[in-house]
């Protein structure tokens, strides 16, 4: 098919078939499936029907502007009444612009966007093991720690509690590991059985015997690239005794067979050509040791992610490339030799930066698995952002500042949690496990602490509008949604009842200068909104949106809103609504889709509901610290979104709340707990293992030019004084704990000082330049 037709909301926002509830995911599932579309055949024409584009979690906005942009794939706004089947076989969409008129489309394929819903294996479960479900289904849950269900001790994770993306999902299942294991952390370690030992075969002496396996990867590798043309080649290489294509290189029975192919072929070495080494060299690594191989006689070509996925258009091209990828790959294996990790103890403490709720939650939680950990927060006062909450749309009924003083009150009882207050991170030594921070308190003091991790939870700010943006300043009837919470906590809103009040959305977010969706401000608005409404049925409340993106269960609040009147009214980022002051009036003027013209509005109140914006200038200095990277809009970039969203590609530290991204209390509760679980597999342990696979320093001919601390991209070496050869010289020290051995530090080297340990570079390089392996 070339002309293809996704539809949005099929299931999801529909009191008719009893879910009112937004999935949260189709929206980004259907522009992947667009984009992968035009990428295997560029002749698609994808169209999207929404009505609107909940795009609203870290770096989603820049993937539709991608999707429309670079892939073409077309957005349309509209609701779609009816698909046809034609005589030609193709289908015919109805479909509603929001202006009112009809129109009809002629497709070739339609896709519909399902939501989700929960199974009946939820009603079993939730019978056999006494929790309550919700209304739709799904597990009833605390309305701030998401984890909790109805019983203690039972706790849940993913899409059992509502839907959610992979992210949140992973987040949320660390979580409840944290709360499962709190329980149970006094009896840590008491039944833990040894891991299953494998006599190590000694290759030492012995011919190298190559075993090459090549992973068409489904096709993701095998639809571009040519794999049994290049395991042909690869059987002609010097070494190789074995060669063979897998469909899944890394599926169990393929990993099985690996291991007997060693026994049997008597495979010295093994190298993969397949996808990343970074989520999958320690699978395979595995698997030579259950064939009795050093885990460290493994090499792995990436004609994935290096070749595949980025040479499409030239398949021809792109297998001779991989030849190239597998025949590097044995040249290095031919020289790899076994490998041996050292131990190192672990100071079971750690430092959490930030005292706001996603902080204060994070020492709580390794407090109570006997950590001592130290708070260290740069204002005076305990609570963050949070301070500024007084209502949430997840409990209505529960106020956050009593959730707030709770927490703050068992922070500050609890004898292994210190808090330093005025406190900044000055200075960090060491490594994972075994970390000196320096802590500045109140600009003087100096504190020095071992700890074994970090928790980064600094927190973000909240947009503050310029002077003059629609108002702001210039009239006090100009405010932002905080400061209208606040009055409506504090009974300060002087109303009639009768009023008009406006509220402009997206205020300091999806602009030039922040180009993200800051999550939490339609949700933010519409809780406002029905507050108000609460308390003065016959107020006028107008909100202006660009999308609304109230997803999971808060588009029912949404829907609520609007059956009690608000009115919600879109703009185009390029026709902002317009305020101005007029003979002591507030005018607003915002262009109306569905009308085709112009109104004005005379409203007593204008609310602004600002967006969220990182502290660059700390987080930066963190970052610089911790050896951990900012995305481009200046919060902390994780791991890997999906598999591993709470770490860093530094081992030992670790993120939570709004320092990460944008979200509600809820979320960064969940995200803090899944810090906790992720660090704990450190703090567990009473040894570290080091990699083996190090960089090591010939401190005789290094001459201290620094190359290699510049392109260490994980900052594991530092230029250090040392008496060398009977004289001080300045030398490259490599942290071993921090090295991942990925060889940047041998290219760079001026002086060819560097090695990894296991293969000698210059060996190699000798051989490939004398054509040995051509």
């Amino acid at each position: 098919p070339r002309k293809i037709a996704w539809v949005q909301c099929v299931g999801s926002r529909d009191e008719k078939v009893g879910k009112p509830y937004c999935s949260s995911i189709c929206c980004m599932y259907a522009a992947k499936e667009a984009v992968i579309a035009r990428e295997h055949a560029p002749d698609v024409e994808p169209t999207i029907f929404f009505m609107d584009i909940r795009t609203f979690s870290k770096d989603f906005d820049k993937y539709i502007e991608r999707a429309e942009k670079e892939y073409g794939v077309r957005f349309i706004r509209s609701r779609v009444s009816r698909i046809d089947e034609l005589e030609n076989g193709n289908l015919s969409i109805v479909y509603e612009l929001e202006d009112g008129s009809i129109k009809r489309e002629e497709f070739e394929l339609v896709v519909l966007s399902v939501g989700m819903e929960p199974t009946s294996f939820n009603k079993d479960i939730s019978e056999r093991v006494g929790i309550e479900l919700d209304q739709f289904g799904f597990a009833k849950h605390h309305p701030y720690f998401p984890t909790r269900t109805t019983k203690e001790g039972v706790f849940a994770a993913g899409s059992f509690v509502g839907p959610k993306d992979v992210p949140e999902t992973v987040t949320e299942a660390s979580a409840a590991a944290c709360a499962a294991t709190i329980l149970i952390s006094a009896e840590r370690g008491k039944l833990v059985a040894p891991p299953e030992k494998f006599p190590e075969i000694d290759v030492c002496g012995e011919p190298v015997r190559i075993g090459v396996f090549i992973c068409h990867c489904g096709i993701n590798i095998g639809g571009v690239v040519n794999v049994k043309e290049v395991v042909e080649y690869a059987k002609t290489l010097p070494y190789v005794f074995y060669a063979e294509d897998n469909l899944y290189t890394c599926s169990q029975d393929t990993q099985a067979r690996i291991t007997n192919i060693i026994k049997e072929k008597g495979l010295t070495r093994v190298v993969v050509a397949s996808c990343t080494p970074r989520t999958h060299e320690p699978l395979f690594q595995q698997t030579l040791k259950r064939a009795g191989l050093n885990p460290y006689l493994f090499e792995m070509a990436n004609i994935r992610d290096q070749d595949s996925w980025v040479h499409r258009e030239e398949p021809q091209k792109a297998t001779e490339k991989a030849k190239d990828q597998v025949r590097m790959a044995v040249a290095k294996a031919a020289k790899l030799q076994p490998l041996y990790p050292t131990e190192v103890d672990v100071t079971k403490a750690a430092v959490v930066l930030g005292g706001g709720v996603a902080g204060m939650v994070a020492a709580l939680r390794l407090a109570e698995q006997g950590i001592d950990t130290y708070i260290v927060e740069k204002e005076g006062t305990l609570g963050g952002h949070s301070r500024k909450i007084f209502y949430s749309l997840q409990g209505k009924d529960y106020q956050t500042q009593q959730m707030l003083n709770e927490i703050i009150e068992e922070v500050s009882h609890h004898p292994k949690i210190t808090v330093l207050m005025n406190s900044t991170l000055e200075s960090v030594e060491g490594f994972v496990g075994n970390y000196e921070s320096t802590i500045k308190i109140d600009n003087k003091e100096e504190v020095k602490i071992k700890n074994g991790v970090f928790i980064v939870a600094t927190g973000a700010t909240e947009y503050i509008p310029q002077k003059g943006e629609y108002g702001f300043e210039l009239d006090k009837r100009v405010i932002t949604q905080t400061e209208l919470e606040r009055a409506i906590f504090e009974r300060k809103l002087a109303l009639k009842g009768n009023e008009t009040i406006c509220m402009i959305q997206c205020v300091g977010s999806r602009n030039d200068e922040h180009p993200y969706c800051s999550r939490i401000c339609c949700q933010k608005a519409v809780k406002n909104a029905l507050l108000l409404k609460n308390i003065y049925p016959e107020l006028n409340i107008f909100v202006f949106y660009r999308e609304i993106r109230t997803y999971g269960f808060s588009e029912l609040d949404y829907t609520e809103a609007r059956k009690k009147g608000v009115l919600f009214i879109r703009y185009e980022h390029g026709n902002k609504p317009v305020v101005e002051s007029k003979n002591g009036k507030l005018i607003l003027r915002a262009y109306d889709f569905l009308l085709k013209k112009e109104l004005e509005f005379e409203p007593e109140l204008i609310v602004l509901s600002t967006g969220v914006v990182p502290d660059r200038e700390n987080n930066e200095r963190i970052a610089q610290m911790l050896k951990v990277p900012l995305n481009e809009d200046g919060f902390f970039l994780e791991a890997h979104m999906k598999l591993r969203p709470v770490d860093f590609a530094t081992d030992g530290v670790y993120l939570c709340g709004m320092a990460h991204f944008p979200k509600r209390i809820d979320e960064a509760i969940v995200q803090a707990e899944a810090a906790v679980a992720r660090a704990m597999i450190i703090l567990s342990k009473d040894k570290l293992e080091s990699p083996a696979t190090v960089a090591t320093v010939n401190e005789m001919t290094c001459v201290g030019c620094g190359m290699c601390v510049d392109i260490c991209p994980y900052q594991a070496i530092t230029l250090v004084e040392k008496r060398v050869g009977g004289r001080m010289k300045t030398i490259a020290n490599v942290i071993p704990t921090l090295c991942k051995g990925c060889g940047a530090c041998t290219a760079s080297c001026r002086s060819n000082s560097i090695d990894l340990q296991g293969f000698d570079n210059k060996e190699i390089l000798e051989q490939v330049l004398s054509g040995v392996w051509e």
